[in-house]
C-alpha cells in the first residue's frame, strides 16, 4: 500500500460537507480540518500499481464542493 496526502480547498462554507462526503465514500484513511490556505488534509492509501491520478480524478474530484487540490506523495514513514 502506498500512502499519499491531498490538501483540499473547498467552496466557501463547504468544508464540513466535503469532509462528510469523503468519509461517507469510505475512500480516506484520515480526514483533518486545517487552518490556512487549505481547508482539509486527507490521507489516502492505494494498492501498489493503482494510479493516483485516476483515483484523484474519478473518486475525489467527483465530490461536490471541492474547488482545488494539491497532492503530496509520501515516500517513507519515520
Amino acid at each position: 500500500m502506498k500512502p499519499f496526502f491531498v490538501q483540499i480547498r473547498t467552496e466557501l462554507g463547504k468544508a464540513y460537507e466535503v469532509a462528510t462526503a469523503i468519509a461517507d465514500a469510505e475512500i480516506a484513511s484520515e480526514i483533518h480540518s486545517t487552518a490556512g490556505e487549505w481547508d482539509l488534509l486527507v490521507k489516502f492509501y492505494l494498492e501498489d500499481g493503482e494510479d493516483i491520478g485516476h483515483f484523484i480524478n474519478e473518486k475525489l474530484h467527483a465530490i461536490p464542493g471541492i474547488r482545488e487540490t494539491c497532492t503530496i506523495i509520501a515516500y517513507r514513514a519515520f
